[in-house]
């Protein structure tokens, strides 16, 4: 093989040279591998391995308008509950031929609209968003770029272009309806401050029929330590409290950690649910009761949104609605698995 010099820039046509084809059935092999052989991808492949070549994607974007690129935005990199979304997400999309490009609001309005901005900017070939975007002028420049959106982990009959998610109000609505169906009235909510954990807390208050409980408020991302400090500020305002609802599996495990070291025993004393269902939560002692949501279909479903309107495809159902499920863990029932 004849390998280019180190010092200069490795270009297709040295890929072709080097593998012995020529220069469209080389860009053939990478770009459009159902038209050739296997025998000349693989010559091919080696080449590029032989020569360090990388693809330039912003010419190929340029003379396709394809940026091969898709946008991921997340409140916060250290939420967990996220993850297995974002790591579906990429998954899925590299194996259509797309990357993923990540961006980070730390749950502010003003950072979420900095970061859009940017991302439209850039011309993605699609954005997937955790949560529904807050902004209106946000919204109405989505809506303009044209840029394929999709929206998650919430619901709304009106979304920029897509959504899948849940609601919600009706998971919280479903938390208090487990604790009024195992008679505690004495609960407390420890929520975080972002909008989707205090839609919840509303649905909690609804399906209990009250306008207030004795609620913590913790800034978000939630974490241990908050969880512990939640779990100290709702004993303070009721000392006899029997359950608490929690908006994440983090601060679920910050208040089991408080209650134990109060000398509380959850359940007997305290019940506990939190939100997410973190891997740690089924492992821990007692375990945590929690609210399931499918995260990783939540990726696949969106990665698979994202391309068929890239590849021109009509989507059939722009809304969808995977729900959620309560699994019951010691948390909350000396009897659970």
């Amino acid at each position: 093989m004849n390998i280019p010099s180190p010092h200069k820039p490795v270009t297709l046509h040295d890929v072709a040279k080097v593998a012995g084809v020529s220069l469209i059935t080389a860009s053939r092999a990478l770009g459009n591998p159902g038209v050739v052989s296997d025998k000349t991808i693989a010559k091919v492949r080696e080449a590029v391995e032989a020569t360090g070549y990388i693809p330039n994607l912003l010419a190929g974007g340029l003379k396709s308008k394809r940026s091969r690129m898709v946008a991921a935005i997340v409140p916060a990199l250290s939420v967990s509950q996220f993850l297995p979304t974002v790591q579906t997400l990429t998954s899925a999309l590299a194996a259509g031929g797309y990357q993923v490009i990540v961006g980070q609001t730390n749950y502010d309005a003003e950072r979420e609209e900095a970061v859009l901005n940017t991302m439209i900017s850039r011309q993605p070939d699609g954005i997937v968003m955790t949560g529904l975007v807050q902004s209106q002028k946000a919204r109405d420049r989505l809506r303009r770029s044209g840029i394929p959106v999709v929206e998650t982990w919430d619901l709304s009959d009106r979304p920029v272009d897509m959504v899948i998610g849940f609601s919600h109000l009706k998971v919280g609505g479903a938390v208090a309806g487990y604790f009024l169906s195992r008679g505690w009235h004495k609960v407390g909510i420890a929520t975080g401050s972002d909008h989707r954990a205090m839609l919840r807390r509303e649905g909690f208050l609804a399906t209990l029929g009250r306008d207030e409980v004795p609620t913590a408020v913790v800034p978000a991302p939630s974490s241990l330590a908050l969880g512990r400090r939640a779990l100290a500020e709702l004993l303070d305002k009721e000392p006899g409290l029997q359950a608490v609802c929690c908006s994440s599996d983090t601060l679920a495990h910050g208040v089991l950690v408080e209650a134990q070291a109060r000398g509380l025993r959850v359940p007997e004393d305290l019940a506990v649910v939190g939100f997410g269902n973190a891997e740690f939560g089924a492992h821990m002692l007692p375990s945590i009761s929690t609210v399931h949501v499918d995260g990783p279909e939540i990726g696949r479903l969106a990665a698979q949104l994202i391309m068929a309107r890239c590849n021109g495809e009509a989507v059939a159902q722009p809304i969808v609605d995977l729900g959620f499920r309560l699994i019951e863990r010691r948390s909350t029932s000396v009897d659970a698995a």
